[in-house]
């Protein structure tokens, strides 16, 4: 498993993902429409791929954990490189889950999108929520809020959207649903990560948990010109 999380995005599409592959040589994407993310194994064959894949979509990331991907900047900007860290349970620690937890579905697309770019705009696409199960806290019938799966392997799933709507933190919403995901994702007999911004102050709740930082991992964030 340790092979697979150095590469997370690749092995995704590789395994549980395939179906969202999008293939140029030694680089893979998802369909722009699930997810903008790709990885590579050869950076001499990123400058092509990024090309082609920004026929497909604007805006878009490489994610690796120490590569830097080559691209074309007579084409293609960098807009940023976000330093991010890859943590991964060791020992879950058990707290009590006093809030009523729900499963989501294709009912909640929209209410799931419209929080998720509320709190953190950017890189959600609406069939995101293919990628894996999401659950959520609703307050007076309004979803506020949610964490969902996203990369996924046959040895490890990804918790990810962990978000909560301004008017409704600090109630301990997010530590609660990060647990119960983790737990449905061990009943499925796969190991629970998650990747983070370095210096997330969440990164203090997912180590109470029982999560652990264990690399980087980058995100270079294109724009096609």
């Amino acid at each position: 498993m340790n092979n697979k999380l150095k590469n997370p995005v690749w092995h995704s599409l590789k395994e549980t993902h395939k179906n969202f592959a999008i293939q140029y040589d030694e680089v893979h994407f998802y369909d722009p429409n699930i997810c903008p993310f790709g990885a590579f194994t050869n950076t001499e064959k990123t400058k092509d791929a990024i090309n082609e894949y920004a026929k497909l979509t604007d805006k878009f990331f490489l994610v690796s954990e120490n590569e830097i991907p080559i691209y074309d900047t007579s084409k293609i900007i960098l807009h940023k490189k976000i330093d991010g860290v890859q943590m991964v349970l060791q020992n879950l620690q058990e707290i009590d889950i006093t809030e009523e937890i729900i499963p989501l579905t294709e009912n909640h697309i929209d209410e799931i999108y419209n929080l998720v770019w509320l709190v953190m705009p950017g890189y959600y696409k609406k069939r995101t929520f293919d990628m894996g199960k999401y659950f959520g806290i609703f307050k007076n019938n309004q979803l506020v809020s949610i964490t969902g799966q996203r990369m996924q392997t046959n040895d490890f799933i990804e918790i990810s959207a962990v978000v909560t709507h301004p008017e409704y933190t600090k109630r301990g919403y997010a530590k609660q649903l990060t647990q119960y995901v983790t737990k449905d994702i061990l009943k499925d007999k796969k190991h629970p990560i998650l990747h983070t911004d370095k210096g997330n102050p969440a990164i203090k709740l997912y180590e109470k948990l029982g999560y652990e930082i264990i690399r980087d991992m980058n995100w270079w964030y294109f724009h096609k010109k």
